[in-house]
This record gives C-alpha cells, sequence and structure tokens, in this order.
C-alpha cells in the first residue's frame, strides 16, 4: 500500500535525507539508486514495518505493508512529516539566502531542511553518540544499541527499530560500556531513557513549538550529556536556528574561512553568523565550506 503526502515547496527528498549524516545511522536506510529512504518504524501498536519513501509530484509517497491498519497509517504518515519537515515553511530564510553568494544556490536545491528522527528520543541519544568520537565511532555505537536492543523487522530480522525508552532502560550501565561500547556515554543514555520510560521527563513536548527558544534550550542542557554542542544541534534538528552548534569541526572551518587558519574559539563562531539571526544555526550548516575546506 502507498500513501502520498504534500511538501511545502521547494522540496527534494535527497536534499533532505542527504542533509546530514543521519541517513547512514540505523534505522535509516538510503538507496542511490532509486532515490529511496527507508527507515524501520515501530508504530503505537508494537508492530515493526519498514516504511520506504520517495519524492512524488507534490511531495513524498510512503510504501509500507498492505496490512497497517488505519490508525497505524495515521501514526507513520505524521512521523514521515516531522522526519522530513515537509510543512516547514523557509521563505524567509531562502530571502536572506539570496544576497548572500555562499547560500544563494539553496532555494534553486531545494536545501535547508534537515532530516530528524521520528522521535526527540531517539535524535537526543543519537546526538549524545555524537560527542568527543569519530563520525565512525556514532556509527558503530548506534548500529550496536539497535541490533542489540531494537525489536527486529518479522521479514528481515537483520534490520531492527531504534530501541524504545523502556527497552533500554531496562539494561544497566556496565552491559552499555561493554557490549554497546557507549563508553562514557553510557550512563547519559541510560539515564535520559529512564527518565522519558518512567514520564519523569516528557522528552517530546518539547517539540511544541510553543516553548520560547531561551527556555527549550535550558531544559535541553538541562539533561545530562547535553552540553552546548549537542543542545545547538538539537535545536536544530527543532527546527530552532538561534545557535550554532560548535565542534573542531566548525572551528576548522570558520577558521579558514575568515582567520587565515589561526586558532579561535566558540566566540567567533559565533559571531561569524551572528548576522543571520535566528537563521544563524541554518546558515552555518548549510553555508558552502568548498574554499575553507581546501585552505
Amino acid at each position: 500500500m502507498t500513501l502520498d503526502l504534500p511538501a511545502r515547496p521547494p522540496f527534494s527528498l535527497r536534499a533532505v535525507a542527504r542533509s546530514h549524516g543521519w541517513f547512514s545511522l540505523a534505522p535509516y536506510g538510503w538507496d542511490d539508486s532509486t532515490e529511496s529512504l527507508s527507515y524501520v518504524a515501530r508504530p503505537g501498536s508494537g508492530r515493526v514495518v519498514e516504511i520506504v519513501i520517495q519524492e512524488s509530484a507534490s511531495g513524498v509517497r510512503i510504501q509500507a505493508d498492505d496490512s497497517l491498519s488505519e490508525p497505524e497509517w495515521g501514526e507513520i504518515a505524521d512521523r514521515v512529516a516531522w522526519m522530513l519537515g515537509l510543512e516547514q515553511d523557509l521563505s524567509t530564510f531562502y530571502d536572506l539566502a539570496r544576497k548572500e553568494p555562499k547560500l544563494a544556490h539553496l532555494e534553486e536545491q531545494a536545501q535547508g531542511r534537515i532530516l530528524r528522527s521520528p522521535t526527540l528520543f531517539e535524535d537526543g541519544v543519537k546526538t549524545i553518540l555524537t560527542t568527543n568520537t569519530s563520525w565512525a565511532g556514532t556509527i558503530r555505537m548506534v548500529t550496536a544499541l539497535v541490533s542489540q536492543y531494537g525489536a527486529p523487522l518479522p521479514s528481515d530480522p537483520s534490520r531492527r527499530a531504534f530501541p524504545s525508552p523502556n527497552e533500554l532502560a531496562a539494561t544497566d550501565e556496565q552491559t552499555l560500556r561493554s557490549e554497546a561500547r557507549l563508553g562514557y556515554r553510557a550512563p547519559f543514555v541510560l539515564e535520559l531513557a529512564r527518565s522519558v520510560a518512567t514520564g519523569i521527563l516528557d522528552l517530546e513536548s518539547l517539540r511544541s513549538p510553543s516553548i520560547p527558544t531561551a527556555e527549550l534550550r535550558k531544559r535541553l542542557l538541562a539533561i545530562k550529556g547535553i552540553g552546548e554542542y549537542a543542545a545547538a544541534s538539537l535545536l536544530m534538528l527543532l527546527g530552532r536556528y538561534d545557535f550554532v552548534p560548535v565542534d573542531s569541526w566548525a572551528l576548522n572551518m570558520v577558521s579558514h574561512e575568515w582567520y587565515e587558519g589561526q586558532p579561535i574559539g566558540r566566540g567567533e563562531v559565533e559571531q561569524a553568523f551572528e548576522q543571520w539571526g535566528e537563521w544563524k544555526g541554518l546558515a552555518y550548516w548549510f553555508w558552502d565550506w568548498s574554499s575553507a575546506s581546501q585552505a
């Protein structure tokens, strides 16, 4: 069975999927030959299904198991709309980007949306697993969590859904350290899972657009394991672009772009994009860094 969902133009599935490395983290998958994004989902019913998303004339077409019920389809439609930001209005950002040569291509190429996970819990865990490690390390840790704790896809048990808060809460720190090899991140992931599983933390409520950005950032920073970089990254995934996720890569790129390769700090990165106001994180994310990367 298939379901079509509209997207606010301009839209490109490839541009969203390849907006950052999430497409290469389980349970996502990207097929270049068919230009399709897959995801192993588990609706509230508990059933594990694979959804395959392709671009359509007006947005995207979702393909999934024919036996899905109407409520399951409704939930999947809501999740896909969130994951791809189908309703996001970036017109104000595009108006500004047209005036900047490093960003003027974005509207034509339908860039600007950032791929998200269906839940903030999944995005939170994955973001914690990007800290103080290489991208290969992040892939390894996410793969281990999904393969060891996620529910299997009946048609292909080698593929699994992202583990729920309850599934991760049931393990312990030592196991996460020794088997999933999360290192110092293990207690942070475990505490986040247990806080969500017990209802102490209503993480998904933070997706509400009514929460002021400053307050939202404060709540994210209150989560153990979420520092300034991780909070800025999660704000970006929540559609709040007021902060730049400053890491070693950002320091290096900004240094070569504006400071002739000299050592700089967080302040210089923030200052470089200050003029973009509420869009500064998005301007940073999609900046054309080709000249800096070749330096």
